[in-house]
Order: C-alpha cells, then structure tokens, then sequence
C-alpha cells in the first residue's frame, strides 16, 4: 500500500506541477501529510536535490521515495514522477500541430506561469523559515548573514554555484561545528 501511495502521490505531484522548483511545495505537502517526512528533512531533500545532478523533481522523488520506501520508493516515486511526462509529451507529440498555433493554450499559459512563480515564492518563505531558524523558533543570525553572503556571491561576483556550496558548507563546518552557534 505505502507503494502505490507514493506512486499516487508523485503522479499528482507530476500532472499539477511543471517540474523544477513548481514540485517543492507539492512534494513538502505529499511527504509530510502522509507522515513520511517532517518540514525540516524535506528541506534537506531539496537541498541535496540541488547540488546533486540532474532534474530537481526527480532527484526530489529519488531521495523522498528512498526515505519513505527503499530503494522499491525511489523507483516507484520516479516512475509516478516520470508518468505525466511520458503522458502529456505522448499526447502533445500526437496533436502537435494543432498545439502550435492554440490560442486557448496561449492564454492559459499566461495564467499558470505566474501561479508557478507564486508557488515557488511560498516555497522560499517555507524553506527560509525553517532554515533560518533554530530549535527555538528565533532566527539563527548567523544562518541569515550565511545566506545572505551566499546570495550575493552568486548575483554580484557570479561565483559558480559548486563554490558558493563548498564556501558554504565550511562555514556551517566552522559556524556550527567548530564554534557551536
């Protein structure tokens, strides 16, 4: 049962989202009303999701359906993922010419774009508020001038981002570890 539950869950993940960053507020959602995960693993998941190749919801279904199922979870949950994909992209290959020109689908594009990025923009406030944050529920500084920091290595001195990562995972080594902040 868990086995078709997580398969249900990353089919609906996949036909309502449109993949990336559109899937993090879908699968937090999924993992932790089923009770699989709590807040802040799913914020680990994405994180180890983004630094390892390949797509973002697949590599998020990889790691949630592993921790919830096994190995067995991390198939199932990227072949539910991977199911509205082969789907949609079958059917679009079959009525592609009458998708090209579609001005209905035009128009409905122009309202789900900026759904996603509302999606995405919750998705942010989620994972701030539990990665800025400390057991007491207070905002940890140093987290939030680390992040900061990161962001502007990567906007302004367009630092790659496999850098800002290993900056990054020194200092919470140095921070966290070393100086216990």
């Amino acid at each position: 049962m868990l086995l078709f539950e997580l398969f249900w869950s990353f089919v609906k993940i996949g036909f309502t989202s449109f993949g990336g960053l559109s899937m993090i507020p879908l699968i937090s959602s999924e993992m932790i009303s089923h009770g699989w995960m709590t807040a802040s693993e799913v914020s680990d998941i994405v994180a180890i999701a983004e630094m390892t190749p390949g797509p973002l919801g697949l590599n998020c279904a990889t790691f949630a359906g592993m921790r919830a199922a096994g190995i067995l979870g991390a198939f199932v949950a990227n072949f539910g993922a991977l199911t509205p994909a082969f789907t949609l992209t079958a059917a679009a290959a079959i009525f592609f010419d009458k998708f090209r020109e579609n001005k209905k689908l035009a128009q409905i594009m122009i309202g789900v774009r900026p759904a996603c990025v509302g999606m995405v923009a919750g998705v942010i406030i989620d994972l701030a508020l539990v990665n800025y944050s400390g057991i007491n529920e207070k905002i940890n500084i140093p987290s939030l001038i680390l992040g900061v920091v990161d962001l502007v290595m990567l906007i302004k001195f367009k630092i790659s981002i496999p850098k800002v990562l290993l900056f990054s995972a020194l200092m919470g080594i140095i921070l966290f570890g070393v100086m216990g902040l």
